[in-house]
């Protein structure tokens, strides 16, 4: 974030632009979440956007989210905080603790580790399975045409409740391909939520209708 980045300032041209896009699409802009990815950014950053009335954010690592979220959240009850990176198994307790929402469910041993801690903890997140739309070899997320069998599993045999999908598409492919994919498997799997677009394409989301976008620098500038 440089000198002259106002986090606040920029936050309200997302939201207009978010709002725009969606009345474009002939949706109500309330339908689509806009989170706020403060990965990198301090206490110094957030701040702001926090008193411009901002309460979805989200964060990539668990530990990083655990050195500057509970802090935050005491003088915030009402923010939710959601996992939008990867998520190792042996942090799946500090990130059932810590955040109302993960979005990259993307193996059984994650969705049976989840399973196990919110069963501990007496808790329930909202879920996302990631779906690697670009069938990526490098990229986390389930395949595709493996989506169907591994909710199943999620939901007959773990008890779990998904709430929906999630997707990066690559990052040299129309992301718009990509969008509608997503948008037409969460509909033939009755699945209401999708999280995808991020800063460059976050419009072009909301058109395909996602439900969250994931916004990181443009509200909180270069990292």
């Amino acid at each position: 974030m440089t000198d002259t980045h106002s986090p606040a300032a920029a936050l309200a041209g997302v939201k207009a632009r978010l709002d725009a896009a969606a009345r474009e699409a002939g949706r109500d802009p309330a339908s689509v979440h806009l989170i706020a990815v403060s990965k990198t950014f301090g206490r110094d950053a957030i701040l702001p956007v926090l008193e411009a009335g901002q309460r979805l954010f989200g964060e990539n690592r668990v530990q990083e989210a655990k050195a500057k979220w509970p802090e935050l959240r005491a003088l915030y009850a009402d923010l939710e905080l959601h996992l939008i990176g990867p998520l190792q198994s042996n942090k799946t307790r500090e990130a059932v603790e810590l955040f109302d929402a993960i979005h990259t469910i993307d193996r059984p041993k994650i969705a049976k580790a989840i399973a196990d801690e919110q069963q501990r903890q007496g808790k329930r997140l909202k879920l996302f399975i990631e779906v690697n739309t670009g069938e990526e070899p490098q990229k986390a997320g389930i395949v595709p045409k493996e989506t169907a069998a591994f909710l199943t599993h999620c939901r007959r045999d773990l008890g779990l409740e998904i709430s929906g999908l999630m997707c990066i598409p690559p990052v040299e492919e129309e992301a718009a391909v990509h969008f509608a994919f997503l948008a037409k498997l969460a509909g033939d799997l009755g699945l209401p939520e999708l999280s995808m677009g991020m800063s460059s394409d976050f419009e072009t989301a909301a058109s395909f209708g996602a439900t969250y976008v994931r916004v990181g620098s443009a509200i909180f500038g270069a990292r």
